[in-house]
Formats: structure tokens, C-alpha cells, sequence
């Protein structure tokens, strides 16, 4: 074998494991609602400059001891954080998705919460919109109040800001989405009303971003939204994974390491990408936090049900295995 020919098969290898290992890293860096969409790192560099450590550490309290990435079950937290541009300070994050990860039955869950979701914050010594818990103490904050809320451990986090977001879109050259029906939002670079009609519509970064984004003119408000985002997801991963956009991996990894900030090392990543080399989208169970809108000294909240929220509690222990500090034992079953 010649070294041309050498070099043609390592280059196929290569683009054969950054094919398996771009869908896994997307699914998890999935950040949207405002702020940005699938991510993935594709060399140590775009890791390296991603990469943030907790000041807990890499154990959550709630673990009886620290994850082994994968060949345990893991939870990460996806945070979309306004004012971005001035390193998250007094920001807000303007979307929180959880996801938990399970290898050993290849399983995924995925769960929106609401950003006027009422909740204890700790920095402030009382309950408050989770969305403010990011202004108070940034991702730490923010990891302590989704714990509480949930009773799990959150092993891994991402932030992402809305300028990543939209060149991600436009590298991949857009995504097509089905409008739910007629509507407008302003575009963040000129304020101009960008147009939505009801069926099929292709969208750039600018557009996407938008039409994740629009809340008030959509009668399930946040609900309704989120239904959008996980259209984004599908469309976007679709478009990731077409052989054009595969040699386009050393610019979107560009784009990763200057827009978003994990604890999730590479290492790590390619470890998870072992287990879910052959995942695709019809493996995510998408669940919802159920509750009742509430309006506390003219202030409006999402107030999560008890009950729904204890059922989900043990939905999400459960698939995160038997490494969790909990009073009572539960079943182990994903």
C-alpha cells in the first residue's frame, strides 16, 4: 500500500467514528429556546477550550460516588444563557434541558423545564423562576436548583450562546422545519419581523433562532415552544449527519469552542460514544414536567404538580441506575 492510499484510509476511519461520534455529542449538546443547538467536539483544541470544571468537583452530592462516563448512566444539563457575550455575569438562562443517558439498555430521556418554573434557589434563601437561579450564582446555581427541583444528580452541564447557535445552522447551510401556524418574531440582529406561515419552511441560522425563541404569540406558551425546539432537534441532526456536512466538522468544531462551556472532558465523550455509536433519534423518550400556572404578588410562575413531579422524580432515578443518595430504594428498571 502506497502512502496515498494509506492516507485515504485513515481519512475514511477517521470520518466513519467523528460520523458515530457526532451524533452521540450532538443529541447532548442539543441547547436551544433562545441560545443554540448541536454542538459537537470533533478535536481536543475545540474540547480543551470548551472545557470548565464545577467548583463541586466531578461528583454531584447527590452521587454515592462519582460517574464512570460511559459505562454509567449519566445525567447532563443543557443551559441556554442570555447576555452570553459578557461571560454569562447577571445573565439568564433562557433554556434548561436535562438528559439522561442510560448504556446499558442504550436509552435516552429528555426533559424541558419551563424557565418560570418555581423553585427553590439557594443563593436567594427562597423560591423563585429557575431562569433568575443563573444571575444569582451562574451554572452552579443553576445545577443546585434543577437537583433540588429533581431530586438527581447532575454529573455533566453545557452552556451555549445564541451566536453559536445560528452558525451552526447556516454552516450546515439551514434546516427545514414544519411551522405549526402562522406567526412573527423579531430577529436579534435588526429588530425586523421575520415571517412564519403554517407547512414546510426552510430557515437559516437568524430564522431558526427565532423560531425557537417565540413564546408569547404561541397559546402554550413555553409548552408550545418546546414543541418547536424538538423539531429543531430532529431537523438539525438529520441535516448534521449528510456526507456534505461531515467535511465541515473542523469549522463547526471551531465554532464550539467559542461559544459553549462544559465539564464534559473529551476523553469522556469518546467514551459515551463507544456505548452509543448506533443511536439515532427514535430512541429518546421525551418527557414533560406537568403543573399549573400561578401568579405569586403580580409575579406569573410555573408551579410543577407534586404528584407529576414526584412520578417523574422516580422515572429519572430510575434510569439513572442505583449510584444515587435516596431514602428510599427503587426499582432499577430504564
Amino acid at each position: 500500500m502506497n502512502r496515498t492510499e494509506s492516507q485515504i484510509r485513515k481519512k475514511k476511519g477517521k470520518s466513519k467514528v467523528l460520523r458515530r461520534f457526532l451524533l452521540v455529542v450532538l443529541l447532548f449538546f442539543v441547547i436551544l429556546a433562545g441560545y443554540g443547538i448541536y454542538f459537537a467536539f470533533n478535536t481536543i483544541k475545540a474540547a480543551n477550550e470548551s472545557y470548565s470544571e464545577l467548583e463541586r468537583g466531578d461528583k454531584s452530592k447527590l452521587r454515592n460516588v462519582a460517574v464512570d462516563a460511559g459505562k454509567d448512566p449519566i445525567s447532563i444539563l443543557l443551559m441556554g444563557v442570555e447576555d452570553y457575550s459578557s461571560g454569562g455575569k447577571n445573565g439568564r438562562s433562557d433554556s434548561l434541558i436535562v438528559v439522561t443517558l442510560n448504556p446499558h439498555y442504550q436509552t435516552m430521556k429528555l426533559l424541558s423545564i419551563p424557565r418560570d418554573t418555581r423553585v427553590y434557589i439557594e443563593e436567594r434563601g427562597k423560591k423563585d423562576k429557575i431562569n433568575h437561579a443563573y444571575a444569582y450564582g451562574g451554572k452552579e446555581e443553576t445545577i443546585e436548583a434543577v437537583e433540588s427541583l429533581l431530586n438527581i444528580p447532575i454529573d455533566y452541564y453545557a452552556t451555549v450562546n445564541f451566536k453559536g447557535f445560528k452558525n451552526i445552522i447556516d454552516e450546515i447551510g439551514g434546516i427545514t422545519v414544519n411551522v405549526p401556524f402562522d406567526f412573527w418574531e423579531k430577529s436579534d440582529i435588526d429588530g425586523r419581523k421575520i415571517e412564519f406561515k403554517e407547512g414546510k419552511m426552510h430557515l437559516n441560522g437568524e430564522e431558526a433562532l427565532a423560531y425557537a425563541r417565540m413564546r408569547k404569540q404561541d397559546p402554550r406558551q413555553d409548552f408550545g415552544r418546546n414543541d418547536r425546539q424538538r423539531q429543531i432537534i430532529i431537523a438539525a441532526i438529520d441535516k448534521m449527519l449528510k456526507p456534505e456536512n461531515l467535511l465541515k466538522i473542523d469549522d463547526i468544531a471551531e465554532h464550539i469552542g467559542e461559544n459553549i462551556e462544559t465539564n464534559l472532558k473529551i476523553t469522556e465523550a469518546l467514551a459515551i460514544q463507544q456505548k452509543f455509536g448506533k443511536f439515532d433519534t427514535s430512541k429518546i423518550d421525551q418527557l414533560s414536567l406537568k403543573g399549573s400556572d400561578e401568579y405569586i404578588n403580580g409575579v406569573y410562575y410555573f408551579e410543577p404538580d407534586e404528584e407529576e413531579l414526584s412520578l417523574l422524580t422516580n422515572e429519572l432515578q430510575n434510569h439513572l441506575g442505583n449510584n444515587i443518595k435516596l431514602e428510599n430504594e427503587t426499582s432499577q428498571n430504564p
